[in-house]
């Protein structure tokens, strides 16, 4: 049975986008036609999520309102955050409470998803199923619009991801995982590479290489140049 539930993390401050983020939070800026949110939602939808938990912190109730004024086909939960912002870790453990023993995607939104990610989520879901392990979508620095990523991971032939001093592979935004990863957590509030770096010593986590051009919203000089050259329809 295909994954039908995602969660996609939008409380985030945005603050290397600033000023711009000042008044609109970052899930909310276009590129081209639709905004980063916009793009997300419409991929997950596409690939068949029925089921999507999005958080909100920053000016959520601009997100709020984004949600209640499109006709999007398809079940949001908002996971409120507005008093305590949980990290990327607390918030996916607790806007997913509701998910049963069942794997599910969490997707950050900077990045500027298309839906000819959906073949790449198909092949990522493939390699969670058969080995039922966290799942990562990663890219080689060399296929980044942005060359100031430093690398997040390594991976070896047989998709085990590790990290080191010098890492070649960006994380994308796009993950496969089960609650169960969470069952030792005893805080609110951390990050997923705390549990990204457990899962690694366990040899509990895998990678998938993207073959696609990777464009991530990372600060504003990023941005101008990806919206001045039209890059994106």
């Amino acid at each position: 049975m295909k994954i039908n539930k995602a969660m996609i993390l939008a409380a985030g401050l945005g603050t290397r986008m600033n000023p711009l983020t000042l008044n609109i939070p970052k899930p909310l800026i276009k590129i081209g036609k639709h905004s980063l949110l916009e793009r997300s939602i419409n991929l997950l939808i596409e690939y068949g999520v029925k089921e999507l938990v999005i958080n909100v912190h920053h000016l959520a109730d601009q997100i709020e309102n984004f949600i209640k004024n499109k006709n999007l086909k398809i079940k949001i939960i908002i996971s409120d955050e507005r008093n305590e912002l949980l990290d990327t870790g607390g918030g996916i453990y607790k806007g997913t409470e509701s998910f049963s023993d069942e794997p599910f995607i969490a997707l950050n939104p900077d990045t500027v998803w298309t839906d000819d990610y959906v073949q790449e989520i198909n092949s990522l879901e493939k390699l969670y199923r058969e080995n039922k392990k966290t799942s990562l979508l990663l890219v080689d620095k060399s296929l980044s619009f942005d060359n100031s990523f430093k690398g997040d991971f390594n991976i070896d032939k047989e998709n085990n991801i590790s990290r080191n001093n010098v890492n070649q592979f960006i994380f994308t935004g796009i993950q496969i995982l089960n609650r169960k990863i969470f069952q030792n957590t005893k805080k609110n509030i951390f990050s997923m590479n705390n549990i990204w770096n457990n899962l690694i010593s366990e040899k509990n986590i895998l990678g998938l290489k993207s073959k696609k051009k990777f464009y991530h919203i990372n600060n504003l000089k990023v941005y101008d140049e990806i919206v001045k050259k039209k890059i994106i329809d």
